[in-house]
């Protein structure tokens, strides 16, 4: 009988040690150490998304050139090895997307990770045309999906839907694309990326990467322990699966963001708090913009065929966050 009873123990014991052999640990998203690299209007247009620097008339070879100098500049001034690239139908659908490619293919030649991000032209949170949308991203993941340094992240800021609804829609774009593994899917969060509870706790979504956006215009707040409370409630207990891929703060104005001179101002103890909840999580950070031609929010500018860094405390802050 005690033998029995010890053969069931040692059972037990050996199912759950295969049990939590065989399920993959909570992974840390802290390998993103990113920059956006955005289209000087914005990226919501209707039209071809061509981020700053390029022109619509570059050629591949132009696009991947130019784009080898700003890629070049995000690792060696900034210390990026993530970028996030805008893409819409149009641009895909297109003769501009083979063109277009070149920025892309240069970041992945210099090792990059690249996040893929589906941009609306209509600004009402939705996709703007459904059909064309699966047109562009069959095109995009049969391009990619075999690159294993390539994230596609559905949607931008998808706050047309309520969650049933984005939840619904991210499914069906799993579905479609069953073949890239979900852990180079990019799901945003519920209304403007500003909270991935709701996404995080969908079970048709087990599997992927979550992003989050947090702004420090959305609070006036100007202590880290208050901006530490904001960006926790909305991350939930999802910060192992989650990527805040976009945050950003002004970068022209002369702000200083060393230590010392964090709290007492709303954006200083923004970025503060979330660099500091992002290093203690070990979360990636993919910051709003790495390069905007015009925004005050540029963490660099143009510099020759390089980059320039706008602001060294910030930049400092944001490498803190990336755990450097």
């Amino acid at each position: 009988m005690r033998r029995a009873f010890l053969s069931a123990i040692t059972a037990v014991a050996l199912t759950a040690s295969l049990l939590t052999l065989s399920t993959p640990a909570s992974a840390a998203t802290n390998g993103f150490r990113g920059v956006n690299w955005a289209d000087q209007r914005d990226n919501y247009v209707d039209g071809w998304v061509i981020p700053s620097g390029l022109t619509a008339a570059d050629s591949y070879a132009t696009v991947r050139a130019k784009a080898d100098g700003v890629i070049t500049g995000f690792q060696q001034q900034v210390g990026a090895n993530t970028v996030r690239l805008p893409i819409n139908p149009q641009s895909v659908n297109s003769d501009w997307w083979a063109r277009y490619k070149g920025a892309v293919d240069s970041a992945l030649g210099h090792g990059m990770k690249v996040i893929l991000s589906y941009w609306e032209a209509n600004k009402d949170g939705y996709v703007d045309d459904p059909a064309a949308w699966n047109t562009m991203w069959d095109r995009v993941t049969g391009d990619y999906g075999g690159n294993g340094n390539v994230y596609f992240e559905p949607m931008n800021e998808p706050f047309g839907y309520s969650l049933s609804a984005w939840v619904s829609l991210c499914s069906t774009w799993l579905s479609r694309h069953a073949t890239i593994p979900r852990g180079r899917v990019v799901i945003s969060g519920t209304g403007y990326n500003d909270n991935v509870t709701g996404v995080g706790a969908a079970s048709a979504l087990n599997g992927t990467l979550l992003s989050l956006h947090f702004y420090g215009f959305w609070a006036s707040d100007t202590t880290r322990a208050a901006w530490t409370s904001n960006l926790s409630n909305r991350l939930g207990s999802y910060s192992s699966r989650t990527i805040i891929d976009e945050a950003g703060s002004p970068m022209t104005t002369g702000l200083n963001y060393s230590a010392g001179h964090q709290d007492g101002n709303n954006f200083t103890a923004y970025l503060a708090a979330t660099t500091d909840l992002a290093r203690a999580r070990q979360m990636g950070i993919v910051y709003w913009p790495g390069l905007r031609t015009g925004d005050t929010y540029s963490l660099t500018r143009q510099s020759g065929s390089g980059l320039a860094v706008n602001n060294a405390s910030g930049l400092a802050q944001i490498r803190w966050g990336w755990g450097l």
